[in-house]
């Protein structure tokens, strides 16, 4: 049975926890509040509640399940193999079928649903973001502050849309001569929309290693957005749509460089259509060929190493959660950095620490986001780096927040930036 079902799907994960607390040790909501409503052990007693009847889905109890970034830290720390990630999830989808979904939140996922009205919308806010967002000068990123306080105040750091998405600079199927292999390249919103060039970098770098690059135009979001705050119809209607647009032009493997896109290809999908026998089968066809792009890079190509040129950069790497831990990816990254002549990598104390970013959670929770992610941007500084590469744009938005509002000069990139930046070296040799 799905988690996003029924709550009573998550039953077994409960009986396995033994209120023992490892959790606290390592929750990064739980360090900063030190709340036992904060840390997986409280929220499942929570549930524990609700399930025997103790107690009734109230909005206060929905917004006590929205304190969780869902890195999975505790999943990793718990002796009993608590997927604790299911039960916030399962939680999360009952409070709003009890409760409904927020205004806002609910705007926002239907928007995310109409495609050519959403990017409408980007466009025009791409021209007028002016209005709402001041520049901030950089040497390399198009960054800006609110002008005015919405509620997640004005020192938060945000990339500048894009005058032109992603898609649209591409045709659906970028050639090569001699192609090794036909690759669908999902490009989620972040990408699309704000850091275009990463997507430039991922289809630059594929290209280099002789990869027809397919870039369906029907894709969409992936949905997680909706599936984290408990929107199952909407991430459902989502990740279908995402299935048709991919089915329809097909590809040898799928390629991902945002970890909740590939969480979401990987595992999300056909647990929300799990009830859908026929799309069911689509999504675990899909995700036993889709990859991020360092594993793919390392697991299924193997990239090409003797076009690499120099590239002089000290670099950290930040691990993101649901590539870390939700995909088991950590080495790759690294793997590819070390490759990269002129690369010194150096890692910070705790690589795998959340950021804090976790999507709607640094809208909601702006304040205790903020407060997550100084301890990472502190890490981060005493590396002496001048560069903090990353596999999710997210976590490059949240970390480059936190490094600019620091005063740390430090730019924020994606593994395979560094990358493509190597190729283009190297032809210049």
């Amino acid at each position: 049975m799905s988690v996003y079902n029924s709550l009573d799907s998550i039953t077994e994960e409960l009986h396995k926890c033994m209120k023992c607390g490892n959790c606290m040790a390592v929750c990064p909501i739980y360090k900063e509040t030190r709340q036992e409503v904060a840390v997986a052990r409280g929220k499942i007693s929570l549930v524990e509640f609700l399930l025997s009847g103790e107690a009734e889905m109230t909005q206060g109890l929905a917004e006590r399940f929205s304190l969780c970034t869902t890195c999975m830290a505790c999943n990793n720390n718990c002796p009993c193999g608590v997927r604790f990630d299911k039960i916030i999830l399962a939680a999360r989808a009952e409070a709003v079928r009890k409760k409904g979904l927020h205004p806002v939140k609910k705007i926002a996922f239907t928007a995310l649903k109409m495609q050519r009205m959403f990017d409408f919308g980007m466009k025009t806010g791409s021209m007028f973001q002016g209005v709402a967002l001041k520049h901030v000068p950089h040497k390399s990123d198009r960054i800006a502050r609110m002008r005015f306080d919405i509620g997640i105040g004005t020192d938060k750091v945000f990339p500048m849309l894009a005058s032109r998405t992603l898609r649209s600079e591409f045709p659906e199927v970028v050639k090569v001569e001699k192609p090794k292999m036909r690759v669908a390249f999902f490009t989620g919103c972040m990408i699309n929309y704000f850091y275009t060039d990463i997507g430039k970098a991922v289809v630059e770098v594929l290209k280099e290693n002789d990869i027809e690059v397919v870039i369906p135009k029907g894709q969409g979001c992936c949905g997680i957005p909706a599936s984290v705050n408990g929107d199952v119809a909407s991430a459902s209607a989502l990740a279908k749509r995402n299935l048709r647009a991919f089915e329809k032009l097909g590809a040898d493997a799928l390629v991902v460089a945002c970890s909740s896109g590939g969480t979401a290809w990987k595992h999300v999908f056909g647990e929300l259509l799990d009830n859908d026998p026929q799309f069911k089968a689509l999504a675990d066809k899909w995700a036993g060929k889709s990859y991020d792009i360092s594993e793919f890079l390392i697991h299924k190509v193997p990239f090409k190493k003797e076009g690499l040129g120099r590239v002089n950069r000290k670099v950290t790497y930040h691990d993101p959660c649901h590539l870390n831990r939700g995909q088991g990816i950590n080495k790759e990254p690294r793997e590819i950095l070390k490759s990269i002549p002129g690369v010194e990598l150096i890692e910070m104390k705790e690589p795998g620490r959340c950021c804090g970013m976790a999507g709607s959670f640094s809208l909601v929770h702006p304040d205790l986001s903020v407060q997550i992610s100084d301890r990472k941007t502190a890490d981060i500084e005493l590396t002496h780096t001048d560069t903090v590469a990353t596999g999710c744009p997210a976590c490059r938005l949240q970390l480059k927040s936190g490094v600019e509002n620091a005063g740390i000069n430090e730019e924020v990139v994606h593994t395979v930036q560094i990358l493509a930046e190597s190729y283009r070296a190297g032809k210049k040799k």
